[in-house]
Formats: structure tokens, sequence, C-alpha cells
């Protein structure tokens, strides 16, 4: 069935902000651009390809707003350097930042080696630490405000098959947390956005039509939910309606996470040679 989205956010609900979205090229980064500049950010994206991120960049100024597409690897210091330079250029500042930005394969642990582990950790916890310190030591702490945004998981537990990225997305909401706390008095907001099933094309990746709708059986609400709710949740925490929202983690995903596994534990594997 398809749904049509229509969100809630007046037009100017971001007016004079300036939106850096990690992941922009692709699924709920690329409707979180769409949405902040819909609703009157200017807007920056970056990812890893080219083709993608040049398409969001089209889309988001479809809708008259500007936007400021980079190829970047977040994983690399330098070019998140050069992608932040760039930003001062074209956009002056910015005081909105949603790490978006992962990635994760579907590997048992004891399939996963420490390599792997620390890949996705180094993609998923590590680029998101680098470019939020970076951006509020260069914007936020000067300007005195901001809002950080983390994009992490849920259920909000060890989820099977992709247990090291749910450990690295568990990390942002403690870090989202913790830079709350710490970053309180220069008026910079901190959170988590965990999302559930979220009908995007990584996840139809994973199996396609058959698998999402198999999925949709263990969330309460029955469906998938869409990249662009999720990406008004996140504007509307970066306008003035989620002004007093910081330090904490907003749950998008069907009732998932209240529900918890809603699958069957796997069998018992009997001892070698039994």
């Amino acid at each position: 069935m398809v749904r049509e989205f229509r969100s809630p956010l007046s037009a100017d609900a971001n007016a004079g902000r300036a939106a850096i979205v990690t992941g922009g090229g692709t699924g709920i980064g690329r409707a979180t651009a769409i949405e902040l500049a819909r609703t009157g950010a200017s807007v920056a994206i970056c990812g890893r390809r080219p083709e993608p991120l040049e398409e969001a960049r089209s889309a988001v100024e479809a809708g008259g707003a500007e936007c400021l597409a980079v190829p970047t690897d977040v994983r690399e210091p330098e070019q998140v350097d050069a992608f932040l330079d760039a930003v001062d250029e074209r956009l002056g500042f910015a005081d909105v930042l949603v790490n978006c930005a992962g990635g994760q394969f579907i590997a048992r642990p004891e399939d996963t080696s420490l390599k792997g582990f620390r890949a996705i950790g180094r993609l998923n916890l590590d680029a998101a630490w680098d470019l939020s310190v970076k951006v509020a030591k260069r914007w936020m702490i000067p300007r005195r405000g901001g809002l950080v945004v983390f994009v992490g998981f849920s259920p909000r537990r060890g989820i099977p098959g992709v247990v090291a990225s749910s450990a690295a997305r568990a990390a942002l909401e403690n870090l989202a947390g913790g830079l709350s706390n710490e970053w309180s008095r220069f008026g910079i907001r901190a959170v988590a956005v965990a999302c559930g099933l979220i009908d995007t094309e990584g996840l139809r990746g994973y199996g396609g039509e058959a698998l999402v709708r198999e999925w949709e059986r263990q969330v309460p609400m029955k469906r998938a939910g869409l990249p662009e709710e999720v990406g008004a949740a996140i504007a509307f925490l970066s306008s003035a309606g989620g002004a007093y929202v910081t330090g904490t983690t907003v749950v998008v995903d069907g009732g998932a996470d209240a529900w918890g596994l809603a699958m069957e534990p796997p069998a018992i594997d009997p001892p070698d040679g039994v």
C-alpha cells in the first residue's frame, strides 16, 4: 500500500537555520535534508557516493532552498575538514547537525572479526564524535546555540544479526546525553533519534519487499515507517517547538521498542558431535 505523507510543520519552522546532514544522499538522511529545507533551513549534505548526493541536492533545491552537496567519507578527518570549510564558505555557519551516516552488515558475532567490529564503530560512532566536536567548536559554541542529532536504532537493545552496529548506535544515545550535559552552558542541545523499521532503499537491500512485509509483522503498528516521518521528527526537534528537548532519545519505531523483540528465539544448538 502506498502511503502519502504530508508534513505538519510550517514552511518557516526552521527559517534562518543552517543544517548539516551526513548520509544525506539516501534514505533517512535525504528525507531529513528535504524536510529541513522545506521548513526554511539552508542545508549542506554529504555522503560517499556522488550520484545519489547530486540527486538529493536537486530534490532539495527543487523546493527553492539552498543546498550544498559535497562527496565526503565522514570516517576521514581530512575530508570532514574540507567539507566544513565548504559549509563555512557557502552557508557561513551551521547550527543544526544531523549525524545520519552509518552502516552495518548482517553477521553473527562469532563470525565478526575485531577488524569488522572496529570498522562498524569507526563509521557509526567515531565519525559522529569527530564531526559533532568540530561543528560545535567551529560554530555552535561561539554562537551559543545549536542542535546535534544522532540517528540510532530501535529496538534499543542488541538486535540479532547486527549486534556490532546495535552496540555502536546505543553508544550514540549515551553520547547525546553526555554532550547535552557538557554543552548546555553554551545553549547547545543534543538528542538521539532511535529509528525502527523504516522503509528505505537500504532496508530493502537486505531482502526486498517480502522481507519488509515479514518484519512489519513484528511492529505493533503493523507497518514500516516512512523516512519522511523521521525527517519531520528531526525537523520538529530543530524548530522552536523542540527547543526544550535535549539529553534524551526520541523513538520513532511504531511501538517496536515497547513491544520488544517480537520474534521466536532461535532453537538451542546441540553440542558438537551430538
